[in-house]
């Protein structure tokens, strides 16, 4: 009867500590996904930024001739990145 006991202690803890590190183990998932997102955002935000300075140089221009050419016309930046995260709020 002890031998029962002791078979019944010893899964009681195996499963309290499983739990406890599948708790870990989903926070840090968590954490990792919304990293994850933050560093799609600013990738997305400096890949616009990259191509909007892109945009505004004309090739083959000299900048130290000062001869005012006539201003390009705005260029849309393609739409950024939203991440889903924003959207759940």
């Amino acid at each position: 009867m002890l031998g029962l006991w002791v078979v019944t202690g010893a899964a009681l803890v195996v499963a309290i500590v499983a739990w406890l590190r599948a708790r870990r183990a989903t926070k840090r998932v968590s954490e990792l996904s919304d990293m994850y997102w933050e560093l799609k955002y600013q990738h997305g935000e400096l890949r616009n930024a990259v191509m909007r300075n892109a945009a505004q140089r004309t090739p083959g221009a000299d900048t130290s001739v000062q001869n005012d050419p006539a201003p390009a016309p705005p260029v849309r930046p393609p739409d950024g990145f939203v991440p889903l995260k924003s959207l759940r709020r």
